[in-house]
């Protein structure tokens, strides 16, 4: 590794977004093509995609007439406030239900409106007015999106033995509510509780989690092995929080199933001990004063080296002056360092 390797760009990553909650299930009203008669008069059902339903941008006020054979349902961006209970009597087969931007409210979603629907997969009510999680839902729910809405509360998730992605970023929840919450749901893998209130970590998520970001809270411990628990563990996202050293055991990050750790805009002087096969970590901008070699290395030697791709120490007391020596060896197969 040579200096040429160290980037001296300052890249702000934390307030960084994925359009994967709007866009993704997103077509331009062009690819259309001609609708089916079927189709509820207000919307559109392609042709070309004789299974979906857009309806979105029309100003509607409720639900719509769905025909039987809809399986994927887009209603974003109107303004209904209300899903009566017989609203999906007709689509027994549906699978996706897009919901995002209404005046939906916890009180005006009738009855057991989703757990009728047994083939439901996606159920996506993101921008609303929600204050606590949305059922009944179905067993076949694999993806469950709640974002920017005012949830404070959560119910429960017994029985949705298929749930894997659970995205609750940008509510109100705090540390006790979203304690035991998620108990029973084995199969989950992503969660996402990032832009919440939370001011210490929660205590019973499932084991089975692969993805887990808490970003933008007021957290400012770690209990002890917290983390030894999630024995498959690869991204975790812990920025701008209220992270100090004197709140984080020695330990805490030295998974070796951890492939990707963001720790950045936090309080940090010291750097947090990595297990060798981390290859992203992010430490931009905390109080970092200097560069132990040890945080990332054991022992060093010609199969005795860090997995780092990606290292972020930008935004702190370090420079390229500071930096050991040694270093090179242990970060080897490094492709960036950024630093002042």
């Amino acid at each position: 590794m040579n200096l040429g390797l160290f980037t001296l760009l300052l890249l702000t990553i934390g307030g960084a977004s994925s359009s994967y909650y709007d866009d993704d299930y997103y077509f331009p009203l062009s690819i259309y093509g001609r609708s089916s008669p079927n189709c509820a008069p207000e919307c559109n059902c392609p042709e070309s995609y004789p299974t979906a339903m857009y309806c979105d941008e029309l100003k509607l006020k409720s639900v719509p007439m769905v025909p039987p054979g809809i399986k994927y349902l887009y209603l974003r961006n109107n303004q209904i406030d209300h899903i009566d209970d017989k609203a999906f009597e007709n689509v027994t087969d549906l699978q996706w239900l897009i919901l995002d931007h209404n005046l939906l409210e916890n009180s005006k979603i009738k009855g057991k409106v989703f757990s009728k629907l047994k083939q439901l997969k996606k159920l996506h009510i993101n921008y609303n007015n929600l204050t606590e999680s949305v059922g009944p839902l179905p067993k076949s729910l694999v993806d469950l999106q709640l974002t920017n809405n005012k949830i404070s509360k959560l119910g429960s998730f017994d029985g949705l033995v298929n749930l894997t992605f659970i995205h609750l970023q940008h509510n109100q929840l705090k540390e006790d509510t979203v304690s035991a919450a998620f108990k029973g749901l084995k199969a989950l893998e992503y969660l996402d509780l990032s832009f919440n209130q939370m001011t210490k970590l929660p205590s019973g998520l499932p084991v089975s989690l692969l993805t887990l970001y808490l970003d933008n809270n007021k957290i400012s411990n770690i209990p002890d092995e917290y983390f030894k628990h999630f024995s498959g563990l690869q991204y975790l996202r812990l920025s701008h929080n209220e992270l100090a050293d004197s709140g984080i055991p020695g330990n805490s990050f030295n998974v070796s199933s951890l492939l990707e750790l963001d720790l950045s805009y936090n309080k940090l002087k010291n750097i947090p001990t990595v297990n060798e096969n981390l290859e992203n970590y992010y430490l931009e901008v905390n109080e970092l004063e200097k560069f132990e070699v040890k945080s990332f290395c054991k022992i060093l030697g010609p199969l005795s080296y860090s997995k780092i791709k990606h290292l972020r120490l930008d935004g702190n007391r370090l420079t390229q002056t500071s930096l050991p020596p040694d270093m090179y060896e242990c970060l080897r197969v490094a492709n960036e360092i950024t630093v002042n």
